[in-house]
């Protein structure tokens, strides 16, 4: 435990000498005692219930005084308490491989189901945006705390080819700073700039902010979940993308679903080989300080979606918790002087 305040920890030697004095002042009124009375009558008197009684209220105020000499030293302590999340942005892969079907009944079906899973058991002040991202990448849903709107986003999802990372980052990233004036030029133009992107009056980007890089994952406001089952294979470099959101304190977390060796899977006369790039998804996870899961079946993606609202609705972190030991203070206090009211008709 660490302390704002560790200076008035020294106030704690004050009280041995606060027991050393109540010790006194019990040996000197026993002995004005049997100055009026017989030692059989003290002793008749001070039964063994009534001796230990005496001495429970003063104990008890002993413990309030500690409470409140630490409670006044600002304790820290480590607590696990609900997370400051307020908006999640759910990236989705929407490409081609994603019909392959070893994640029973096909990949995209799978992501689906889980991502709605998710959403069902998020808290309903948390806003969840949804992009989905194949040669380039879209707005499918802007932030909202509406459930159905964003179910209805997740089954409109439109299977294409190509696989674009670091577009999906790029425009979560937007969106959860739309005013930010983040960067977008390395998007290209036409059919490679993400839709949903505003543009000012005469068909510009909005001039660029002054931007400022902060501390990687010291963002608690939001959080980027991306979920993909291939490789990178147009758009911007996925590792860029995953340094601008941790320039922002961004975390992404990194789903990987699929085949890591790779496969050959067919749709309509064409073929493609898909490989999940776990190294590049480990490494986005790594530099925005977020974690990277593997998802090899249908139940192990629900698994995963799980922990990730673990970790997105609680958070540890270290707390003051000086106002929890005024509070024992206050009430050992009134313990102390209850009992001491009840048994002997005084107030210690």
């Amino acid at each position: 435990m660490n302390f704002l305040w560790p200076q008035f920890l020294w106030l704690l030697l004050a009280l041995p000498l606060l027991v050393l004095l109540y010790l006194w002042l019990m040996r000197r009124k026993k002995k004005l005692a049997l100055r009026y009375a017989s030692l059989s009558i003290v002793r008749e008197a001070m039964g063994p219930a009534q001796s230990i009684r005496r001495h429970i209220p003063p104990f008890l105020f002993l413990l309030a005084l500690a409470a409140m000499l630490l409670a006044a030293s600002r304790p820290l302590a480590v607590m696990t308490l609900p997370s400051q999340q307020e908006t999640i942005i759910l990236a989705m892969d929407v490409s081609g491989s994603m019909r392959a079907t070893d994640v029973q009944p096909s990949r995209i079906v799978a992501a689906q189901n889980a991502a709605k899973a998710f959403l069902a058991e998020l808290p309903r002040p948390v806003k969840v945006g949804i992009v989905a991202f194949a040669g380039s990448a879209q707005v499918a849903q802007g932030p909202t705390i509406n459930r159905e709107d964003l179910v209805a986003a997740i089954d409109r999802f439109q299977l294409q080819r190509g696989t674009a990372i670091g577009n999906g980052i790029v425009l979560s990233l937007a969106t959860l700073f739309p005013d930010a004036g983040i960067d977008l030029a390395t998007l290209g133009s036409g059919r490679d700039r993400p839709r949903g992107l505003a543009l000012d009056q005469a068909g510009k980007e909005p001039p660029k902010k002054e931007f400022v890089p902060v501390a990687p994952g010291s963002y608690a406001s939001a959080a980027i979940i991306l979920l993909t089952d291939g490789q990178r294979t147009t758009g911007v470099d996925s590792l860029e993308a995953a340094k601008m959101a941790a320039d922002r304190g961004v975390r992404v977390y990194t789903v990987g679903i699929g085949t890591v060796d790779g496969e050959t899977i067919g749709f309509e006369g064409w073929s493609m080989r898909v490989r999940l790039d776990e190294e590049t998804l480990k490494g986005i996870a790594s530099r925005t300080q977020a974690e990277y899961f593997y998802a090899g079946t249908a139940a192990d993606l629900k698994k995963v979606y799980e922990t990730l609202r673990s970790r997105l609705t609680v958070e540890k972190k270290e707390t003051e918790v000086s106002a929890l030991l005024a509070l024992a203070a206050a009430l050992l206090a009134l313990l102390s002087a209850g009992l001491s009211l009840l048994w002997f008709n005084r107030i210690l």
